[in-house]
Parts: structure tokens; sequence; C-alpha cells
């Protein structure tokens, strides 16, 4: 799947702030990643001789791609955990199905392994004050983010150090969905683990991860694909109280179609035509109408859409799509409209 297709910024870890030289700086120098809790997860990048790759504190391994990649333990003494968490491009789409991978590879010094690869998706971030799994109770006391977990349980143990494994798996969206989390949500009693070495030393699972990739399953985007160019289009839900222009919820999920189609046809341009019902004056119905217009330009702009792909219009009440004396009709009045133009 190609990188337009990927919701995640920077999935690789190519972008950092500075070259790791110490433990633990995950979550302070690489770009789009952060840690949700006070577990030191790790970053390696080519650049550093402390915390290099192929070569650092843990073994040897090459980058599965590019320069760089993360560690973390999915399973320690003392249920001690470690996670990784980015913000997405975009809010992911109610009902729509999006199909996550990653790559994990047991580093050299572990002496065990998992077969649990938990992922988290979160309204907002997530702070919590623990060096331990992220367990149902500790997630709730962050009141106010809506989450779930997916548990990815692989069907063996794989205890060859020397090969990238691919976790993948399928999902449908919530329709709330901000922000991801990579590790073991489990505590140790539960966790399915053998041991690798026959020596009794208790440092854990460790384990490096690469190329992190979330995408709509293909054939999602069909809605918006057979559009034909310069034609005008309504979307039903896109309409707005009376004498306002802020977004309502059944709008941002609308506009989550428009989103995905401009983000997989970067050729598209979108023209966004605001209009208003017949009630106030033709002055005051025209800056509205621009308000709802840019509004919806703005909301755009903020799920990544660059700003010389969109223009947008305000047309006051000139432009009725039912009767201004009636209830229903002025609701319908209160609109926006888009049309699709193709660069040249």
């Amino acid at each position: 799947m190609g990188s337009a297709q990927n919701l995640l910024k920077n999935p690789g870890f190519e972008e950092y702030e500075e070259c790791p030289e110490a433990l633990g700086l995950f979550g302070k120098i690489v770009d789009n990643w952060s840690t949700p809790t006070q577990g030191s997860s790790d970053y390696f990048n080519t650049c550093s001789k402390i915390m290099g790759a192929p070569e650092n504190f843990n073994g040897v391994q090459y980058p599965k791609e590019g320069d760089a990649y993360a560690g973390v333990y999915f399973y320690a003494p003392g249920d001690y955990r470690e996670y990784l968490q980015a913000s997405l491009k975009r809010t992911l789409r109610k009902g729509r199905q999006y199909q996550l991978e990653f790559y994990v590879s047991l580093a050299e010094g572990s002496d065990f392994a998992v077969r649990d690869f938990g992922v988290g998706l979160s309204y907002k971030p997530w702070e919590i004050r623990t060096k331990k799994n992220l367990s149902k109770a500790k997630r709730y006391q962050a009141k106010g983010n809506r989450h779930y977990i997916i548990e990815v349980n692989q069907t063996k143990f794989n205890e060859d150090k020397s090969i990238w494994l691919k976790i993948q798996v399928a999902f449908e969206a919530k329709g709330f969905e901000n922000f991801i989390i990579l590790g073991n949500f489990r505590d140790n009693a539960t966790t399915k683990k053998i041991k690798t070495k026959r020596k009794d030393t208790k440092k854990g699972a460790y384990y490096y991860i690469d190329a992190v990739s979330l995408h709509p399953l293909v054939g999602e985007a069909e809605a918006y694909q057979e559009m034909q160019m310069d034609s005008l289009y309504v979307l039903e839900n896109v309409h707005f109280a009376f004498d306002a222009f802020a977004l309502t919820k059944p709008t941002k999920e609308e506009l989550a179609n428009i989103i995905e189609t401009l983000h997989q046809h970067p050729r598209i341009h979108l023209e966004i035509h605001g209009h208003t019902d017949s009630l106030g004056t033709v002055r005051y119905n025209k800056t509205l109408s621009e308000k709802r217009a840019k509004t919806i330009a703005e909301y755009l702009m903020d799920q990544g859409i660059n700003t010389s792909r969109i223009a947008w219009f305000g047309h006051g009440s000139a432009k009725p799509r039912g009767s201004n004396q009636t209830f229903q009709g002025r609701a319908k009045n209160r609109r926006v409209e888009f049309v699709f133009r193709e660069k040249r």
C-alpha cells in the first residue's frame, strides 16, 4: 500500500529532532510519536553509535526499511510495559474498514517471546502516570477519552530473532479514532509467553518495531471515486442550524468521504458553495453563507488537505433548493454544495 494511503505520519520513525544518544528518548525526539505512559520506549537510528542500527545494547538487527526503528518491552518483570503512541492524519470514518500493519523483531537480548500484540485506538492522546501495563482500570482513569483495544494474537510463538514478523489486523472504525497505541495491554499473568533462553534471566520480551501502516481497505472509497468532474453535488447530511455555521457530528461523518477522496486523488481540487434560507437581509445571508463554506474549508485543511486545493464561495439565499415558505424547505436551503475539479 502506497505512502499516500497511510494515515500515519512518520510511519518508519525516519523523522526525528536529534540523533538518539541514550535510552528512553523515543517520546521526546521522534516526530509525530509519543509515549502514553512513563515507560521509557527506545529509539534506534543508524546515525547513533550508542543507540544504533544494526548494533545496539539488545543485539543486532537491521531496520525493516530506512534507517530507524523503535524498541519496546512487551513483557517484563513487575508488569513493566512500554508503548508507542501516534496521532492519525485524520479521524477514521465510522463504519469504514481499515487495516493496520507493522513489523516486529524479537531482540537478541530477550529471554521471552510473546503472542500478544495489542493496538489501542482513542479519541484523545493518553498521558497516564504508570510504568505498568495499561489495564482497563488505568485507561478509564482518563475520563472522557473514548477508546477501545484490539488484541492481535499470533497462532504460534516466533522465536527467530533474525527476522521481521508482520503483524496485521483489520477492523471497523467507530468514527472517533484520532490516536493509535502499540504495545501489550495484558499483565504478566495473562500474557501468552514462552522462554527463549535456558538460563534463568529476567530481561523479558523486548521487540523492535518498524514500518507501521494504517489504511482503508481496498474498495472502501467507492462512494466518491465515480463522481463526475465539474458536476454539482449536495451531501444530504451537510446542513446547518438556523443562523449557525458550526459543524455537526453528522456533517463531519459525511465529510469523511470527501476527505478520503481528496487524499487518494491528489489531482482533484474542490469548490465549496455555501447557501442560506431567505430569513435575514441579503447582505447578512451572503456573509453567513461564506462563513459556512469557509468553516467546511478550514475543517478539510485541518484534516490535511492543502489550502491550494480548496476554494469556497457564499451565495446567500440566491439559489434555494426548497421552498422558503416551509420549515422543511428552509432546512434544505441551509446547505453546502461541492464541485470536484481535476487539475490539468
